[in-house]
């Protein structure tokens, strides 16, 4: 099963439509100002799932884990009725695991209790207590159903494209990918006859990367997923076009060399351009799916556009907007950026489209962390998420006679938290 998407439970169980996760947020709703802030609650704890993994050095492949284990969890659960931090906990500590790359329970509450503690996310404190991390997580196994095999959308990406050759220096760490996501694991099964596509590999594997920050992972299976990153790449990096004037003159010229070359080594000869779009179209797999994929991802970077990540003090001199854009393997080089700045930038131009305004250095928001100039801020969020679930416990919970305090009624909530 762990070999075979299509008999695994990844495919049977947790592929699942809008409705399913419209449903899911049906009880946010109801303690929400603005629906669109249950989108922008998506990028917030993705880049927090993020941001704890490069604190823990977990390889992009337990990060991506991590983040398909909590979106099912959210799937059974709502924001409101949980504490969605130490879920983010739990599904560390359980995705290590999974990816056989275990992490100390010791080490995950001690960096969950550094990071959470921060103004960003409302100096919330965490439970110092490992046994209620490791509670969380029987609760996690029971509503992921013990269905821990995730497929993600490397493998194909590997197995598809290679390494262009100008790319050495970019590209030159393949093979710290992580385990399972090597081109070589397992069956092939996507051979159009013509060998691998040449694209800068660097940048799907970001735009991958930037998926887990939607619902992508819940709605699409992978391996569309990752064709559909192709796509947006030669957007960003179009293709050499077979009938170039310049590739032309530069075959002329390489068909009839000089004198003196002929006694030297034989020069590296020009490679006919590869024909992208026929490569791609030759896959077994419905491009009209794969287009719908690369417009939600153009959506998303638009959203996230209008999301104004907080400058944390330990991140140097890169905005903490850069960080969020993990780099390929576990300990390689930065991503490196297209030439007018982010991934996103470099698609609205590809594509004609104007998207949201960058933030830019000069942005000022004020000190409650409330929305300023269209654009939505971690403090900002962490107060809605608090807001959220003060009003369900207010609204559900009766209060003691005592104390005149609700009393929480979700069990897992009562016995995750933190005290107090």
């Amino acid at each position: 099963m762990a070999t075979d998407f299509w008999a695994s439970s990844h495919y049977k169980r947790w592929i699942v439509d809008r409705t399913t996760i419209a449903q899911s947020r049906q009880e946010d709703l109801q303690y929400v100002d603005d629906p669109e802030h249950l989108e922008y609650l998506s990028i917030y704890f993705a880049n927090i799932i993020t941001k704890l993994g490069k604190k823990l050095q977990c390889r992009q492949r337990t990060i991506a884990t991590t983040t398909v284990f909590f979106r099912r969890f959210y799937l059974k659960n709502s924001y409101c009725e949980t504490d969605p931090f130490v879920v983010i906990g739990a599904c560390f500590y359980l995705a290590a695991k999974a990816e056989e790359s275990p992490l100390h329970i010791k080490t995950i509450v001690a960096e969950c209790r550094s990071m959470f503690n921060h103004e960003h996310y409302g100096s919330r404190p965490f439970a110092g207590d490992n046994s209620k991390l490791a509670e969380m997580e029987f609760y996690l196994v029971d509503d992921l159903e013990c269905d821990l095999v995730v497929f993600h959308p490397y493998r194909t990406l590997l197995s598809l494209c290679k390494k262009e050759q100008s790319s050495t220096s970019e590209e030159g760490e393949t093979e710290d990918m992580g385990y399972g996501i090597g081109s070589d694991d397992g069956p092939r099964y996507w051979g159009t006859g013509e060998g691998q596509l040449e694209v800068p590999l660097q940048t799907a594997w970001s735009i991958i990367n930037d998926t887990y920050r939607s619902q992508l992972c819940l709605l699409y299976p992978p391996h569309l997923i990752a064709i559909a990153a192709i796509c947006l790449t030669f957007i960003l990096h179009p293709p050499p076009r077979a009938d170039d004037p310049d590739n032309e003159s530069e075959d002329s010229y390489d068909r009839q060399p000089r004198r003196s070359s002929r006694q030297a080594a034989p020069s590296r000869s020009l490679k006919k351009p590869q024909d992208a779009i026929g490569f791609l179209a030759e896959l077994n797999v419905s491009l009209p799916t794969v287009a719908t994929i690369a417009q939600e991802i153009i959506a998303m970077y638009t959203l996230w556009d209008q999301y104004k990540e907080d400058v944390v003090p330990e991140a140097g001199k890169g905005t903490a907007r850069e960080l969020t854009h993990s780099p390929m393997p576990s300990g390689a080089s930065p991503t490196k950026r297209t030439p007018g700045g982010s991934v996103s930038d470099g698609l609205f131009r590809g594509v004609g489209s104007s998207g949201a305004p960058t933030p830019s250095a000069e942005s000022r928001y004020d000190e409650g962390g409330q929305e300023e100039g269209n654009f939505v801020t971690p403090a900002f969020l962490s107060s809605v998420l608090f807001r959220m679930r003060e009003a369900r416990l207010l609204d559900v919970a009766p209060s003691t006679p005592s104390t005149g305090r609700p009393v929480a009624v979700n069990k897992r909530l009562e016995r995750t938290q933190a005290a107090g």
